[in-house]
């Protein structure tokens, strides 16, 4: 028997966790609620999810408190927010969101997400795992790319770039993430060296506009990878 995935909506408004609990339902999940942080805390605990949807306006507690304590137990996390500025978005991915969704949502665009958070979850720290997108193949534990069966080399900083976005597929990784993982501490500010990054790697990886790329740029937060 399969085990079917828990996810855990901590919101506020009983609204929201009905239509969450029966999207969620519907595509096979278990559902569990809270309506505050500190219910959030003590499902976490007890239900051990695999996945949480987090509203950040909770009524005892500012939800931007509770993703690094989700995140440090191992759960997929999605913040889901009426916060749309780009600090808040960037402050959630910064601090271990995997991905940020600004109310009102379309459902099938959180499941979608969620999907994606729970694969780079499952793939995190497994530098085995072959990542695809397009006509394009990314052997992390090679150090190896493909396009059409072709090796490309691309330059120790673009393939540094491809990288850090092949090990979360599907999730936004912010400006600040990116550099740190690949130019190092202190240029967490030098936003265009990805912009040159991702020209780079389109160049040479895809014959496309910008537009139907798999890397996409969310502007003002980071990058993700349609993989």
């Amino acid at each position: 028997m399969t085990l079917r995935l828990k996810i855990l909506v901590i919101d506020d408004e009983p609204a929201i966790r009905r239509l969450l609990r029966g999207s969620l339902g519907h595509e096979g999940y278990d559902v569990i609620e809270a309506g505050d942080a500190r219910a959030g805390l003590a499902a976490m605990s007890i239900d051990k999810p695999d996945a949480v949807l987090l509203d950040l306006g909770l009524p005892d507690r500012d939800g931007m408190e509770l993703v690094p304590l989700v995140k440090s137990a191992g759960a997929a996390l999605l913040v889901v927010s009426a916060r749309d500025t780009t600090e808040e978005k960037v402050a959630a991915l910064d601090l271990g969101a995997d991905d940020y969704v600004t109310k009102p949502f379309d459902t099938h665009e959180v499941l979608a997400r969620i999907r994606a958070a729970l694969r780079a979850r499952r793939q995190q720290g497994s530098e085995d795992s072959i990542v695809g997108f397009g006509e394009v193949e990314v052997d992390l534990a090679a150090r190896r790319i493909t396009r059409r069966g072709e090796e490309v080399h691309l330059t120790p900083k673009e393939y540094g770039f491809l990288a850090e976005l092949c090990r979360h597929p599907g999730r936004v990784v912010s400006h600040a993430q990116l550099l740190r993982a690949v130019w190092g501490q202190g240029h967490e500010n030098d936003v265009e060296y990805l912009r040159v990054a991702a020209r780079g790697v389109r160049r040479k990886l895809e014959d496309v506009d910008v537009e139907r790329s798999a890397i996409r740029n969310e502007p003002g937060v980071g990058y993700r990878l349609i993989a």
